[in-house]
């Protein structure tokens, strides 16, 4: 028996979500159907480094699963994306420690959020950037997502039907980048919790087009109270990006 670890992207338009859901189109129902045609039937497990919402992409993601076949790295990465849907690729594949584990061994996640300043949206990007038809204050931004920075409680940016107890997370980066008339929001830490990013990306964004203060963010983050903070972002937005490991 062999752990393969890989590194997957994928559009999230057109899926319900990273985890398998009755009666839906998700990107681990995908692979695991695949898994299983490769192994002439046998179902096969496929764990990732966590869950993503509907919507939401990934050019980072990574999964592990277990397989007792004898198939060398390149065919294994031929023969996933060619049986995957277009939507999904298998970017990198590598055989793993027995042990690795691609949810609980995580030492870290980077999430980028992107928006659209332009006066008309493209009709290529619309589902894979928030038009945002104000153009905001990118230094206010700037000078709020300083206060984000560091280990808080986060329960201020955590969906309030979540089911965590411990809500303590560390974020080491949080950048607020100009391309063009793209602006994009980088964010880097220990773990995430549910909705956190996209809820820190809608109170930067109300920020930014200024319905709060900068120097409110200090005061939302102290609050620890999901109603202090801004609305949640929408989805399409976002992108996890990378994750990384303990050795």
């Amino acid at each position: 028996m062999k752990r393969m670890k890989a590194k997957i992207a994928y559009d999230g338009s057109g899926f319900a979500g990273y985890q398998v859901q009755p009666n839906s189109r998700t990107v681990q129902q995908e692979l695991m159907s695949v898994l299983k045609t490769i192994h002439k039937g046998q179902a096969i497990q496929v764990v990732a480094s966590g869950r993503t919402d509907a919507k939401v992409h990934a050019t980072g993601q990574v999964i592990h699963f277990d397989t007792t076949l004898a198939i060398p790295i390149a065919g294994w990465l031929k023969a996933l994306n060619v049986l995957l849907p277009e939507d999904i690729r298998v970017l990198a594949i590598e055989e793993a420690a027995p042990s690795f584990h691609a949810r609980y061994h995580t030492s870290g996640k980077t999430y980028r959020y992107k928006w659209d300043r332009s006066s008309i949206i493209s009709p290529f990007t619309r589902n894979y950037m928030v038009h945002t038809k104000q153009r905001p204050n990118v230094e206010a931004m700037r000078q709020a997502a300083a206060a984000v920075l560091g280990t808080h409680d986060f329960s201020s940016f955590c969906a309030a039907n979540t089911g965590v107890v411990d809500k303590v997370r560390t974020v080491r980066r949080l950048d607020i980048e100009e391309r063009g008339e793209e602006l994009h929001m980088i964010i880097e830490g220990s773990g995430f919790l549910y909705n956190m990013v996209r809820i820190i990306a809608g109170t930067l964004m109300e920020i930014g087009l200024g319905r709060r203060e900068a120097a409110e963010m200090a005061s939302i983050v102290e609050a620890a109270d999901r109603s202090a903070a801004g609305k949640t972002a929408a989805a399409h937005g976002l992108y996890l990006e990378n994750v990384t490991y303990t050795d």
